[in-house]
């Protein structure tokens, strides 16, 4: 099942075309998105993404988004899921028509199941390799034009990085600085825990500030943990007492392998910071 609206109020067939052909999302992936997950009929962390949504189209120069719009769009969808207690929800932000001086970006929200495999990796854990992401840490304050940290719907590098994993047999990634820092993966952030403190890199080293680890930081820090956001390098990766990532719909993952390698047994920790996230919604 899906539920596909647009911000007029509008519900829509999502089988039907409804993206012109020249809008600019398709022709060169001119926009911004934003993954929220549900459960319960209730949109987690739904203000935080409207303002990395608006994040993200200051970085892009398009116009500042339409949040009330968005939010009864999304209210909308949900209104009309019928699929399960949970649901990914997309909300999806285009520059509009190429070569219209006149046009209107390209807005909409849609919501998807949530797929077996996401369910599994959640339960289950996951097996991670390390790759380059080609940057160093201070290229995002250097070069923004690069769009660092923007949830941009240029999502190629990111797809390929997925298909590299796959071929060295691992199910993600997670991307190192030219200096050896740790990044973020394709569709997370990177959290790992030492002791009883949580630690993840900043979001000026040019990676996507994580709704769901800000979640976890919160969940973690009223269970009596510390957090800290500093820069991680790849020996942290192994160093720790659990690896982990955050992404809203995947929620918090336990990596149980990294480059080929098994992680000791982190799944007590997981458990533990899996609760103190739920508690946030409780």
């Amino acid at each position: 099942m899906r539920v596909l609206a647009f911000l007029d109020g509008t519900l829509a067939n999502p089988e039907d075309p409804h993206i012109r052909v020249d809008d600019l999302s398709v022709q060169r992936g001119d926009g911004i998105f934003e993954t929220v997950l549900a459960v319960g009929g209730q949109p987690r962390e739904l203000r935080p993404h409207l303002d990395r949504l608006a994040r993200s189209a200051s970085m892009l120069d398009l116009p500042e988004p339409d949040d009330a719009a968005f939010e009864r769009t999304v209210r909308l969808v949900l209104d009309n899921w019928t699929g399960g207690d949970e649901c990914a929800i997309k909300l999806v932000y285009s520059r509009g028509v190429d070569g219209d001086p006149e046009t209107k970006p390209t807005a909409f929200v849609l919501a998807i199941p949530i797929g077996e495999k996401i369910k599994q990796a959640r339960a289950e854990g996951v097996s991670v390799v390390t790759l380059e992401r080609g940057i160093d840490p201070g290229l995002a304050e250097r070069a923004p034009w690069l769009l660092l940290g923007a949830k941009s719907l240029s999502y190629a590098v990111n797809m390929a990085a997925g298909r590299e994993a796959a071929r060295r047999g691992a199910d993600d990634v997670v991307f190192l600085a030219t200096d050896g820092s740790v990044l973020e993966g394709p569709t997370s952030n990177v959290i790992i825990a030492r002791g009883r403190t949580l630690y993840t890199p900043p979001a000026t080293i040019g990676i996507l500030p994580g709704t769901t680890q800000a979640a976890v930081f919160r969940g973690a820090e009223r269970a009596g943990w510390t957090t800290k956001i500093e820069p991680l390098t790849a020996e942290d990766l192994r160093d720790n007492d659990g690896l982990f990532l955050a992404s809203s719909v995947r929620k918090l993952t336990r990596v149980h392998t990294l480059d080929g390698e098994r992680l000791p047994d982190s799944s007590a920790v997981h458990a533990e910071l899996a609760k103190a996230y739920e508690d946030v919604y409780a």
